[in-house]
């Protein structure tokens, strides 16, 4: 794994305080780990670290394929997929007989998805490990969607679809991604008709499977005690049993984001209100100067804790939220966007509110201190040393940049990007990207309880929950 060589500190004969402020250390020094880059005949990719430390081996697969590169109209079975594949036995194997084989070897198998991707990784002892690829392949490559299984997930969705409005804090995130997304899978919700038999069925969940979990798709890495000429037959055998692609993926399709600011009022009749407000961020993950100063400019607002703007001010000093943050989002392929999210008495909701936008719009006039500079980004290369803690971590990290599309050494051009940012650029990203005047406001609360008319903030539109009643 990577290492961080750090000198001894010069010896001084001074104790105590004055001996610990006098001490001094060279510069922290990353040495990469040696990460083999493997191409299956399959095409596949493999990313593979030997660490003979213990008897495990650890095989991660990343699959390009989720509900946001399929129709709305698959959805619930995208969704769906990774839990099933868990849950739903095989073309072989009923749902018991997974679990007591899994249970056998001692087998750790986990099952995801995001919008854009499909993922699975297997723990194993290195002496069941053909038993377990061998059973893993089964689970991936020929899935039974056991009809059980199958309604089992669908009524805990429905329940969690009924259930959906009682959650003030969900509810606003979710009908914000609507407000400002609209009909773009950012901006979905499950809902009923998703559910329905149709699009539940078995077909359906085959039809997705057939589009997602199939080796182009596939990006593989492997970490533990298992040499590469053990490991290639192995994953050969795993590529060959995944069935053709179907079809193939469209690239994600950029959201057409909201650009008209205004102010969004849900109300109910609650004593603390949730505000979430953004508008277009303008950046996405590249190696651009702005996406760097973008990372800096946003944990000094408001996503670097304690010493944040928004945190000391909005919670410190004034006292009117026991929490408040910033989200600044860099999708690799489109932009994201720009905001802040708090919690507050219903009573303050307004001076929140505009406190928040107060702090943007000084990020805008002026820029920050070299000292608030200097410590956001010490606060990212000392934590920069907790994404190298395991093997695992760096191995997932060069899959994701290969499916994102990113250099392989992107962390180290991440890093000197971080080191290099000045106040003066974290200036500009806000002066170009950030406008307090033209933010997506929503609020959540008891209009009858706020400190002030939310007409203050600009021209109030009520938003109309979907399925309310």
């Amino acid at each position: 794994m990577g290492s961080c060589s750090v000198a001894l500190a010069q010896e001084s004969p001074a104790v105590g305080r004055e001996a610990a402020l006098a001490l001094r250390f060279r510069d922290l020094e990353f040495v990469p780990p040696e990460v083999q880059k493997h191409t299956l005949q399959s095409g596949v990719t493999v990313f593979h670290v030997v660490d003979p430390s213990l008897p495990l081996v650890a095989i991660h697969a990343r699959f390009r394929g989720g509900y946001a590169l399929l129709p709305r109209e698959s959805y619930a079975a995208a969704m769906a997929l990774p839990g099933l594949l868990r849950s739903g036995g095989t073309a072989g194997l009923s749902p018991d007989s997974v679990d007591h084989l899994l249970d056998f070897y001692a087998i750790q198998l986990t099952l995801g998805a995001a919008g854009e991707s499909t993922f699975s990784s297997l723990n194993t002892l290195t002496k069941h490990l053909e038993e377990a690829v061998e059973l893993w392949a089964e689970i991936l490559a020929r899935p039974r969607f056991d009809s059980l299984e199958v309604e089992i997930w669908r009524g805990r969705q429905m329940e969690d679809v009924r259930r959906r409005k009682d959650d003030p804090t969900r509810l606003a995130f979710s009908e914000f991604n609507r407000i400002m997304f609209g009909d773009h899978p950012t901006g979905w919700e499950m809902a009923m008709e998703d559910l329905s038999p149709q699009r539940l069925s078995s077909p359906a969940l085959a039809e997705v499977h057939g589009r997602i979990l199939c080796p182009d798709n596939l990006i593989l890495g492997v970490v533990g005690d298992v040499p590469w000429e053990r490991m290639d037959p192995l994953l050969e055998r795993l590529a060959e049993q995944l069935p053709t692609c179907s079809g193939p993926l469209p690239e994600p399709l950029a959201p057409r984001m909201r650009e008209e600011g205004g102010v969004y009022l849900i109300p109910r009749k609650l004593t603390q209100s949730t505000v979430v407000l953004a508008q277009p961020g303008g950046i996405s993950q590249t190696p651009d100067p702005d996406y760097f100063a973008s990372r800096i400019g946003n944990a000094i607002l408001g996503a670097g804790g304690f010493s944040s703007r928004l945190l000391s001010r909005v919670r410190t000093e004034k006292g009117y939220a026991y929490s408040a943050s910033s989200v600044w989002t860099t999708p690799a392929g489109y932009e994201g966007i720009v905001g802040a999210v708090t919690q507050t008495r219903a009573g303050t909701t307004i001076a929140a509110v505009q406190l928040i936008l107060d702090i943007m719009e000084e990020l805008r006039n002026a820029p920050p201190a070299r000292a608030e500079v200097d410590q956001a980004v010490a606060q990212i290369v000392n934590g920069f040393v907790f994404n190298f803690q395991d093997l695992t971590q760096i191995v997932a990290q060069q899959m994701f940049y290969l499916a994102q599309g990113l250099p392989e050494d992107w962390l180290s051009i991440y890093l000197r990007g971080i080191q290099q940012v000045e106040p003066a650029a974290v200036l500009r990203v806000f002066r170009q990207y950030v406008d307090p005047r033209n933010m997506v406001i929503l609020i959540l609360g008891d209009p009858e309880a706020f400190d002030l008319p939310p007409e203050v903030l600009g021209e109030v539109r009520i938003w109309q929950v979907e399925g309310a009643g």
